[in-house]
């Protein structure tokens, strides 16, 4: 088997190895102490301690979500699920191309020859410490437990549920890395069809972030909003822990599951956050073909490698695939022709650094440290870092892996694309003029480097909602970076432009939460505003449908008139509002996107153009047909585990926004919602310590028997927030504080 990686990332890898890390000691020991909803403080001497308690921990709430991710990660679920089953990955694929594409990273030795390299390309000594405590801690549980008696029945007594090791977590991290990359093109890698059936659309994964500076606040000192929209189910939910080794760390926040850092959250001093960015991930080569399964780069033929890849089947058999590679990454079954294929280049292909970034900004003591922990390990994969300190300062930042292709070589290098619609530069692979080129800053080749990335530092604030980042504070456009970071001048969605609006009326004090200026109270409140802007901005323009055309329906005309324009649990109109929205296609705006104006257009209602009335028609005899009433509110018709859930869809322009498994059903619900607000903190930097409120809307295990399947989200249904306890003296004033200490050996 071969496996040839593009190019840039290859060359990372060549220097020795280092011996692996040793533990501190003999044995590892931790203390979980759990305050309201089951969260975890968990406290321990040393780094592989931490990750004993914090496995430990895990796996008490949501073993089984882990252990069914590790046959993910193991290229085993046909085994044991059968081939055609649909997997578990965030984007699932049928379980077959599921696991040719895990045992292709696999037989790759790509994390093999990550962790033969020293930090900052391969682990730190402490990373490595808490991924093995990690591990110990997991199965230190489940051996107390026995699979036999988990209480979870997901996988209670399953054969599949086992030990799991340190390479399972590495794969993890570096599946992470590839979420928005290689890992969401299985298909196209593999080259095996789906079988034909319909599929909901994935959740998606997005986010809204602010950071409030000392001119935004009423106390001086900085906040963070952090309001990411990740998956309410699977591996990529968030888990809330506080990890703490006394002088050394102290981290509270949102931590995605089977990973042993806090991803989004704050420590005494600072707080960060992050957004899904709009930044290219990996281009696409084109390759000349030159007879056979071999390709030209100036003008010389090169081979490409064949990787064997064998899966076992349910019956004990064993089904074999063969996958084409080249310099740049594997061949794409997508596009081939007598006289070209494409290769993919994945920015992210071997990228290990990020849970070390994460890792080092959760000990930053300042905003300068954590800028500093940044550019050390240059491994964010796919997001914005948002962030701020006790002196307000708010920062924002892409430092995501992107790979280098300045605009003059994306024009120079530019090749028709093999499949409409990708969303990624294709370029000439015939020449090496078009590699991806380097920065002297960069810790590894073929990425932009810190000098090149887009960054804003502000005294009054930053914010995104996966907007491109040239809106980052309309004060002070972004403008000049390679486009490969994504486009400026281009339209806001609504949701951006809501979450803007938000910050503007809560800075002049327009909305009627008190004088102007953030606190920690009124930053709750905005958030829960639930406004939905497209509503907003073509509320007149629709009524004034309403009076031109009658036949449309005084009831639902009156409906649309009484409801505020909120997406509250008993906003009536809400849902009415939702289903003509959707029917338009595309928004019908009356005044179209002007870029000198990218706050206040579009806006208005187009309702001279029948597609308009025709939409509002059609969501009305939908619900006349069904006996659906009008005035169904989002409380009656979205749920998630029986729960209401309110709030509308990404393209309503709803802050925290909804996306439910599908449309509207004929019995007035719709199927149970899967993405949106998850890990949501509010936290106030202050002298004293912060203070900080936060809710994990679905919740702290995925296991349906335990009594924190849903404890928040119910909290979350109502408005409410936990008020976090950091210190020692918090979380010991908790009444009902349970306490376990741990102790286990290596």
């Amino acid at each position: 088997m071969k496996f040839v990686p593009a190019a840039a990332i290859s060359l990372a890898l060549l220097a020795p190895p280092v011996p692996p890390a040793e533990a501190a000691d003999a044995g590892y020991s931790a203390t979980i102490r759990r305050t309201e909803y089951g969260i975890p403080h968990i406290t321990a001497k040393d780094y592989g301690g931490l990750g004993f308690g914090y496995g430990y921990a895990f796996a008490q709430d949501n073993l089984c979500t882990l252990a069914s991710w590790v046959v993910t990660l193991r290229g085993e679920r046909s085994r044991h699920f059968g081939p055609e089953a649909e997997s578990d990955d965030p984007k699932p694929v049928a379980n077959l191309t599921s696991d040719v594409y895990y045992k292709s990273v696999a037989a790759s030795g790509v994390v093999r020859r990550l962790l033969a390299r020293p930090a900052p390309v391969g682990p730190s000594d402490e990373l490595r410490r808490l991924v093995d405590g990690y591990v110990a801690g997991y199965n230190r549980y489940l051996e107390d437990t026995g699979v036999a008696n988990l209480p979870d029945p997901r996988c209670r007594g399953k054969a599949w549920v086992g030990p799991i090791t340190a390479t399972d977590m590495w794969n993890n991290l570096l599946d992470l890395s590839r979420m928005v990359s290689s890992s969401s093109l299985k298909e196209a890698i593999t080259g095996m069809a789906e079988p034909e059936r319909p599929k909901p659309e994935p959740p998606a994964a997005g986010s809204n972030a602010w950071v409030l500076g000392r001119q935004a606040t009423r106390g001086g000192g900085g906040m963070v909003l952090a309001d990411p929209h990740f998956p309410w189910q699977g591996i990529r939910r968030f888990y809330q822990v506080q990890l703490t080794i006394p002088g050394v760390l102290d981290v509270s926040g949102g931590s995605l599951y089977g990973t042993p850092v806090v991803q989004i959250g704050h420590n005494a001093k600072v707080a960060w956050t992050h957004t899904v960015s709009h930044a290219q991930r990996f281009t696409v080569y084109r390759l000349a073909l030159a007879g056979g399964h071999s390709y030209t780069v100036d003008g010389r033929a090169e081979p490409m490698g064949e990787q064997e890849v064998e899966v076992a089947l349910p019956d004990g058999t064993l089904s074999g695939h063969t996958l084409l590679t080249s310099r740049y990454g594997p061949v794409l079954a997508v596009g081939r022709t007598g006289e070209a294929a494409y290769a993919l280049a994945d920015a992210n292909a071997a990228n290990l650094r990020a849970a070390d970034e994460w890792l080092a900004m959760a000990r930053a003591g300042s905003l300068d440290e954590l800028r500093e922990a940044q550019r050390t390990h240059q491994g964010m994969p796919f997001v914005h870092t948002l962030a701020t300190d006790v002196s307000g300062t708010a920062y924002f930042a892409d430092t995501s892996v992107v790979p280098h292709v300045t605009d003059a070589e994306a024009k120079r290098c530019a090749k028709p694309s093999p499949v409409p619609g990708l969303d990624a530069y294709v370029l000439d692979g015939s020449t090496s003029a078009c590699l991806w080129g380097r920065d002297g800053d960069a810790v590894v080749p073929g990425i932009f480097g810190p000098g090149t990335q887009p960054r804003l530092v502000r005294a009054d604030y930053v914010a995104n909602s996966n907007n491109t980042y040239w809106m980052t504070n309309p004060e002070k456009p972004l403008t000049g970076y390679p486009q490969a970071y994504g486009e400026t001048g281009t339209e806001l969605e609504p949701r951006p432009r809501v979450s803007l609006d938000m910050i503007a009326q809560r800075l002049s004090g327009a909305d009627g939460l008190g004088a102007p200026g953030f606190t920690l109270e009124t930053l709750q409140a905005t958030v829960h505003g639930k406004r939905n802007l497209t509503f907003e901005l073509m509320r007149d323009d629709l009524l004034k449908l309403c009076r031109a055309h009658p036949e449309l329906g005084h009831e639902a005309c009156r409906t649309l008139e009484r409801w505020d324009g909120r997406a509250t649990l008993d906003g009536e109109g809400a849902v009415l509002w939702r289903e003509i929205f959707t029917r338009l296609g595309r928004p019908m705006w009356r005044v179209p996107f002007d870029p000198a104006r990218p706050l206040t257009t579009p806006r208005g209602l187009k309702i001279d153009d029948p597609a308009v009335r025709q939409a509002f028609a059609d969501a009305v005899l939908f619900f006349r047909s069904n006996r659906i009433p009008l005035t169904l509110t989002p409380g009656q018709a979205q749920s998630y585990s029986s729960i209401p859930i309110p709030g509308c869809t990404e393209g309503e322009g709803c802050f925290d926004r909804v996306r439910t498994g599908g449309p509207l059903g004929t019995d007035g619900r719709y199927p149970e919602v899967n993405t949106g607000s998850s890990f949501m903190m509010a936290v106030e930097l202050t002298p004293g310590g912060p203070r900080t409120r936060t809710v994990l809307t679905y919740s702290l295990s995925a296991n349906p028997a335990s009594p924190h399947h849903a404890d928040q989200t119910a909290l979350f249904s109502r408005g409410g927030w936990v008020t976090e306890r950091f210190t020692a003296a918090e979380i010991a004033a908790d009444p009902h504080l349970e306490t376990v200490t741990i102790h286990g050996g290596h």
